[in-house]
């Protein structure tokens, strides 16, 4: 039988509150156990930057995804203002089931009452599955994403 969320289904505004929770999501979905008071500093710093919003989806008072975004003018789209979605993440037993698109389209509701020209995002080559469905939900394939990683150390950067 699949899992019907939607009742207890809500997003809101990250808080100070959902810190550990979204730390273990970016450290599963990057595979990677980040230093935890590197990340509280740059998360409290970042969840009140007004170019900032942070999300997450709960089900029955449980968090269980998260999306990042970010909004800022860009030169080389005349100045108007393009949003980008940095990190997006579902807890994988509750996957499939209109979490990641409720994120989404909350996301998209609240680009509009910013006034964001166009919605970005990056997604790791081997997400298959994700490319999938941000097709699925309107997004188009138009560029090639280049890393070039400065530090290899992973030594905090002043």
């Amino acid at each position: 039988m699949v899992e019907d969320l939607h009742d207890g289904l809500s997003v809101r505004k990250a808080v100070l509150n959902d810190i550990k929770s979204i730390f273990d999501f970016l450290c599963d979905l990057v595979g990677e156990d980040f230093d935890r008071e590197t990340f509280n500093k740059a998360f409290m710093m970042n969840v009140v930057n007004p170019n900032n919003i942070y999300l997450v989806a709960e089900y029955e008072s449980e968090v269980i995804g998260y999306l990042s975004f970010n909004s800022r003018l860009l030169l080389h789209h005349g100045g108007k203002k393009v949003g980008e979605i940095l990190e997006m993440y579902v807890r994988p037993e509750k996957r499939n089931l209109g979490v990641g698109k409720l994120l989404l389209d909350k996301i998209k509701m609240l680009s509009k009452v910013i006034k964001v020209h166009q919605l970005e995002l990056s997604s790791n080559i081997e997400r298959a599955g994700s490319h999938k469905f941000y097709l699925r939900e309107g997004f188009v394939e138009s560029h090639k994403k280049f890393v070039y990683v400065i530090d290899k150390q992973g030594n905090e950067i002043d």
